[in-house]
């Protein structure tokens, strides 16, 4: 991690962090007290906003992306805290307004709904279909392969499938926006609606911050230059906690799931993703948002 040394170097990083540069003077490159430095060249930073989280955020180098692959984080979305309901339609049912769940699935699926669009600053119909379900989609607001490059290799797959699960880190969003995105950090992507982009970056200030990511200097630079127009922006909270050990079903186990792949990686290595509902192959398994289109 690289840091700046000695008392300028202090002052020179929270300067970044608040977008601020101080004014060096004949007097103030004197030896002083780090009492007086800190009140008179470095500005306040609100105790927890997100510039001061960003503070603390180590920086170093992106890591090689080297055996990075979707399935490291979990077979799509699953239910990983355990209220019935996989984590994109929790997502969906928090995001969007007027919604409407399919029947029989105890308010869990939801099929129709509205989205005000955070990213583009529209409004979105949702409508659950073939050709309709992707003008929604669910953001990694820190999208998965940067986490991968900033630290989440060295995480076990439980760890990996609770981040890529964790409502913190995910935002329902136009679907072709978020295709932009990619696994675009800070330094290469923000959402075209600038009233957006405090809360944006301070969710990934939030987010890097619980999992003990990294930033590089070009994320951390372009980051501090957002936070620096709303330095009393908070840190968002809601951290996704460990799950608690499943309780013993109560009834009969549910029949055997009918034949088709074990996994999506499979399906992948088969060269037939995505396996759309009626294809060989095709399970209800694999398809965590139920829109007949499964290893998207």
């Amino acid at each position: 991690m690289r840091r700046p040394g000695g008392l300028f170097g202090a002052v020179a990083v929270l300067a970044l962090a608040t977008g601020c540069t101080p004014e060096v003077t004949a007097e103030s490159a004197a030896p002083t007290s780090e009492a007086t430095v800190s009140a008179t060249v470095v500005p306040a930073v609100e105790p927890g906003s997100a510039l001061a989280a960003l503070a603390a955020l180590p920086v170093q180098g992106r890591a090689p992306q080297t055996g990075y692959d979707r399935d490291q984080f979990g077979a799509g979305w699953v239910d990983t805290d355990r209220n019935g309901c996989d984590t994109r339609n929790d997502v969906l049912a928090r995001d969007l307004v007027d919604e409407q769940f399919k029947p029989g699935t105890r308010d869990c699926v939801v099929v129709t709904g509205t989205l005000a669009d955070p990213y583009s600053g529209t409004t979105i119909t949702f409508t659950r279909g073939q050709g309709t379900s992707e003008l929604v989609q669910i953001d990694h607001v820190v999208a998965l392969s940067n986490s991968w490059q900033t630290g989440a290799q060295g995480w076990d797959a439980d760890t990996r499938a609770r981040f890529a699960n964790d409502p913190l880190n995910l935002l329902a969003v136009d679907g072709p926006l978020n295709q932009q995105k990619g696994a675009g950090d800070t330094a290469t992507w923000l959402p075209p609606n600038r009233g957006f982009r405090c809360e944006y970056v301070a969710r990934q200030v939030a987010v890097k911050s619980t999992y003990g990511l990294w930033t590089t200097q070009a994320e951390h630079d372009a980051m501090a230059t957002v936070l620096s127009t709303c330095p009393d922006q908070p840190l968002p909270t809601g951290a996704q906690p460990e799950p608690e050990p499943e309780p013993e079903p109560e009834s009969a186990p549910e029949a055997p799931a009918t034949e088709g792949f074990a996994s999506c990686a499979d399906a992948r290595a088969a060269g037939a993703a995505p396996v759309r509902i009626g294809d060989p192959g095709y399970r209800e398994g694999l398809d965590g948002d139920g829109d007949g289109v499964a290893c998207e």
